[in-house]
Formats: C-alpha cells, sequence, structure tokens
C-alpha cells in the first residue's frame, strides 16, 4: 500500500503537535531526572536517575516529577510541529524526480533544527528553571533543635528549610512568574538565553536524527512510482526510538552545557559561566570529561520514546483525519 502525502501543512503542524503532547506527558519524569542530574557540580544530592525519581516523589510527591511539565505541554505542540513540519517540508524542497540524497537529507534536518529554535529556547529555559528548583531545595540543610545544640554528623539534604515562625514559606515558582521577571529585568533577551547553545545542540541532532530515522523507515519498504510504500506503525515506532536515541548520546555534552547556562539558580558552591567557551572549560576542569556525559542514560530514554511515539502518531495521519472531518 503506498503512503499518501501530508496533504498540507496544517495537517502536518497538527500532527506534529499531537505527537509531542503525547510523547512529553509519557517521558517527562525521566526528562526531569535529567536536568536535575546535569546540574549536579558539588553536592552530590542524587546518586543517579532512579534515586533522583525516588527522592523527588518521597520529597515532592508524585506531581513533583511532573514540575515544568505546564509550560513543556502548552510549548511543545509548537516546536514538535515546526520540527517534523519543517524537516518534512525542507525534504520536498530538496528531493528531485522523487530522490533525496543524504547530503539533502542532513541539510532538512539541519533546517529543522534551526527553526524550532525559536519556541525551543524559551521553553527549556522556564522549564529548567521550575525541573531544577527540588534540586536547590534539596541542598538546603535542615537543622532539628537537637543537632542544632549538639555537633554530629551532616545535616539532612532531602528536604527544604521550614519556614520561619509566623512566616508562610515563599510561593513555589511559576512559568508565568519567571517570564514576568525575565522580561521586567533583562527583556526578551532573558527568555532567549542560551539561544546559541540550543542551536549549537538542535541542529546536529536534527542532523542525526531525520536522516538515520529516514532510513531506518524505509528499510524493505520499496517506491511504488514516486511515493515510498508506508512503513508498518511498529517499524516507524522503532526507527524513531532508535534514531533517536543515538542521537540523543551524541549531542549529550552538548546538551549538558545548555542545562548549565540556561540554570539561573546555582545552589552553594556552584560554577555560574559567562558562555559556552567559558562554560565547557570550567566543566572540565572541575569535573572532568565524564561530566559532559552526565544524563546521558536519561537523556537517551527520554528521547528514544519521544521520538519514537512522535513519529508513530505522526504517521498514522491524525492531522489529515480532523481536516477531513472539518471539510
Amino acid at each position: 500500500m503506498a503512503e499518501k502525502k501530508v496533504s498540507s501543512l496544517p495537517a502536518k503542524l497538527i500532527n506534529g503537535g499531537v505527537a509531542g503532547l503525547v510523547g512529553v506527558t509519557c517521558v517527562f519524569p525521566i526528562d526531569l531526572a535529567k536536568t536535575r542530574l546535569q546540574n549536579q557540580q558539588g553536592v552530590q544530592v542524587y546518586k543517579g536517575m532512579l534515586d533522583c525519581l525516588t527522592k523527588t516523589v518521597r520529597s515532592e510527591g508524585y506531581f513533583g516529577c511532573y514540575r515544568g511539565a505546564a509550560v513543556n505541554l502548552t510549548l511543545v505542540t509548537p516546536e514538535k510541529a515546526i520540527k517534523l513540519a519543517a524537516n518534512d517540508v525542507f525534504r520536498q524542497k530538496l528531493s528531485k524526480d522523487g530522490h533525496l540524497p543524504l547530503w539533502g537529507e542532513v541539510l532538512a534536518g539541519c533546517g529543522a533544527g534551526t527553526c524550532q529554535v525559536v519556541v525551543t529556547t524559551p521553553m527549556e529555559m522556564l522549564k529548567i528553571q521550575l525541573q531544577d528548583a527540588g534540586r536547590l531545595a534539596a541542598q538546603r540543610p535542615v537543622q532539628t533543635p537537637a543537632q542544632t545544640a549538639a555537633p554530629g554528623p551532616a545535616p539532612s539534604l532531602v528536604a527544604p528549610p521550614p519556614a520561619p515562625a509566623g512566616r508562610s514559606p515563599p510561593p513555589r515558582a511559576s512559568a508565568t512568574g519567571i517570564t514576568v521577571e525575565l522580561l521586567k529585568t533583562r527583556g526578551l533577551a532573558g527568555l532567549y538565553r542560551g539561544a546559541g547553545a540550543t542551536l549549537m545542540r538542535d541542529v546536529p541532532f536534527s542532523m542525526i536524527y531525520f536522516p538515520l530515522f529516514a532510513n531506518l523507515n524505509a528499510l524493505g519498504h520499496e517506491k511504488v512510482g514516486d511515493v515510498q510504500a508506508r512503513a508498518p506503525f511498529w517499524q516507524s515506532f522503532m526507527a524513531g526510538c532508535t534514531a533517536g536515541s543515538v542521537a540523543a548520546v551524541a549531542v549529550t555534552p552538548l546538551d549538558v552545557i545548555k542545562t548549565r547556562l540556561q540554570t539561573l539558580q546555582k545552589g552553594e558552591g556552584e560554577d555560574t559561566y559567562r558562555g559556552i567557551v567559558d562554560c565547557t572549560r570550567r566543566i572540565m576542569m572541575r569535573e572532568g570529561p565524564s561530566a559532559f556525559l552526565k544524563g546521558a542514560t536519561c537523556r537517551a530514554l527520554v528521547i528514544a520514546p519521544l521520538f519514537g511515539i512522535a513519529q508513530g502518531v505522526y504517521f498514522l495521519g491524525v492531522g489529515e483525519a480532523l481536516l477531513g472531518l472539518l471539510e
């Protein structure tokens, strides 16, 4: 059976948006663990992904694993829509007689990664602040009266300090509050802090991911005329998972740099950075090469199902079906 080409840009945008919503909802807790592990410099609050998720649920509740999910779910629709649709458009423009060479696939991925940064940078900027708040709170020591009166072991690092008597605890940070504060103090540029690092991560990712996915998805399926035979759902899903995990691990060092640059509040003794070069140098000097792979497992576990689900939903043609109902 031949695959029907996506008929319009609106259909592509709907497909990408639905795919992003489904994927992010499934893997967000692992993404939260990735952010917290990547930001650890001195005090090791978490030993790994499972330890991070366990301590997060214990101290913040189950929904603590979804801190920052609202902004991600709000902006992931345009982000994924732009990414997947832009790649599709670029591939069509670069194809000649129904054939797209490898350089064309890489260039289409580059274009898709560049386009998505417009939405990705502010989305990641806000998400990281919300995700990392629990880690910063966990670094603050909690001392009981007995601990204050007598020397003993190091204080607990699993909960924020209690509010002073007579005062209510400070309100939990929100995406709206962070956005307003950034716009007041730094203008629009505040929301686009780390844009260069985001571009440096997303362009190589897309250049690896999209060509690899396209070739894996086409394995064993020959063209009928100018149209590629439809790959079954499981093949699109597995191709998305495989290509996503390979691309994710490959650009993890760039993701670590981006995460560090976009984190506004630092824990005690943690470095602040003046740019990409300064961040790279300081991480190398203070933490060694292995620090650039922090969160690599989490990132692979996030991206693999995220893009597997995304490509599966995208190829189901949800957008075409919805538009067909409206006609």
